[in-house]
């Protein structure tokens, strides 16, 4: 059995992901999300959609982005 690399569970359906920059062994998408998925620079947020990016920082939707003082960046128009 593998054992999730976030919690430490070892789980016989725990599964690999391989990214450009790490991989990881999780037991859970949760585990998954919480060690690859990056922040939101404004709240904090775990960005599992596709989330707004400015100049390098992630926002998890345009409103943290206009908050942090982004402009132009809308979640619809």
């Amino acid at each position: 059995m593998a054992r999730c690399d976030v919690c430490g569970n070892e789980y016989d359906k725990a599964f690999t992901v391989t990214t450009p920059e790490r991989s990881g062994t999780f037991d859970s998408f949760e585990c998954a999300i919480h060690a690859l998925a990056p922040s939101c620079a404004h709240c904090g947020c775990r960005i599992i959609g596709h989330g707004s990016e400015h100049d390098g920082t992630f926002y998890c939707c345009a409103h943290c982005a206009k908050k942090a003082g982004v402009k132009g960046l809308d979640d619809r128009v």
